[in-house]
């Protein structure tokens, strides 16, 4: 009887090497030092605290939910510039149908007819891109500012005013509204629909059909196309996923505030992105990590709040952001070429 022996052709890999070949690397070691040093630097002045840690928990799901599908869209070779501002739409549409002076739906039923509008906006957005070949980048930019334009004008239009309040008592009353508003072991609904929303897009990048077409839309469509995959359907699916995560994020907001303004969501679209470039993702697609992305959010959240805490004027939180991202990419590089070394 043979005994079996290990394949010589199969070369033990070292755990240095398996880690080199995740594209999330980098924005881990990056969160490690973040935290490092704002430990060090205001660890005496709360940041250490339970009451820190929730802030910035509760920051960076929101920005996390919005990260993941950016991600997904990122790796399939597009771009969504209009996710900040349906964040916006979403959150007014979604106030007014819950309106008792308006449409005074149940506030969950305006949730779903909000998602079911968004889902047209992306179906559009993806059905622009792939109709006129024009880049992504410049239609998502051109229905950023329709939907920006519009959501002004429609609001002011129908209540005089750029804010719609007065829905606290709707969401308070629905059945639906603990889910998005409230805890659950002292963290708040926020962070568990970032939780999940990782963990499933996640599985689905690296563990389903679909998410190996996506791998394949953003590395080479054409040769994608040529064994059999659906590319086009793929990437309208991605448009449409990025235009519901940000009616999911616009719904946790109009819920716990009881309110809606049409600013909602500025500049979301561009911390998303940033989000998912330091968690790894390329910009030319194909590449990328939807868990990277959730560390993105969490490492940009952790410095947000521990500029709060060092006394340092907020206002230099979007210069971190700007040397984190070149930093990202520079070490995301350097470790993708190590990584290419190990894999020959």
């Amino acid at each position: 009887m043979a005994v079996g022996l290990p394949d010589e052709r199969l070369q033990p890999v070292s755990l240095w090497k398996r880690l080199l070949l995740r594209p999330e690397l980098g924005s881990i070691a990056g969160l490690v030092v973040v935290f490092l040093f704002f430990a060090v630097v205001a660890g005496g002045s709360g940041f250490l605290t339970w009451g820190s840690a929730r802030n910035y928990l509760e920051v960076a799901a929101q920005l996390g939910i919005l990260a993941a599908a950016v991600a997904m869209l990122m790796i399939g070779g597009e771009f969504d510039l209009s996710v900040g501002s349906m964040i916006g739409v979403a959150a007014i549409l979604m106030a007014l149908l819950s309106h008792p002076d308006y449409a005074g739906l149940p506030v969950s039923l305006a949730f779903f007819l909000t998602a079911g509008f968004a889902l047209g906006v992306g179906y559009v957005n993806g059905w622009l891109v792939l109709r006129t070949g024009l880049p992504s980048f410049i239609v998502t930019l051109a229905m950023m500012f329709i939907l920006a334009g519009a959501n002004i004008g429609f609001t002011k239009l129908i209540t005089k005013i750029t804010i719609v309040s007065g829905i606290g008592e709707a969401v308070a009353r629905d059945p639906l509204s603990p889910l998005f508003t409230g805890a659950l072991l002292g963290l708040p609904a926020a962070v568990w629909w970032w939780l999940a929303v990782t963990a499933a897009l996640s599985w689905v990048l690296l563990r389903t059909p679909f998410g190996n077409w996506v791998f394949g839309a953003g590395g080479d469509p054409n040769a994608a196309r040529n064994v059999g995959v659906p590319v086009r359907r793929v990437k309208i699916t991605l448009f449409m996923l990025t235009a519901v995560a940000a009616t999911l994020v616009a719904a946790i907001q109009v819920m716990g505030l009881g309110s809606a303004n049409v600013l909602q969501g500025q500049q979301k679209e561009l911390e998303a992105v940033a989000a998912a470039v330091i968690g790894g993702c390329l910009l030319t697609g194909g590449y990328g990590s939807v868990v990277g992305a959730g560390i993105g959010a969490l490492i940009l959240a952790v410095v947000q709040q521990g500029i709060v805490y060092t006394n340092i004027d907020l206002d230099w939180f979007k210069v971190m952001v700007g040397g984190m991202i070149l930093g990202a990419v520079i070490l995301n590089n350097y470790l993708r070429k190590l990584s290419m070394q190990v894999r020959r």
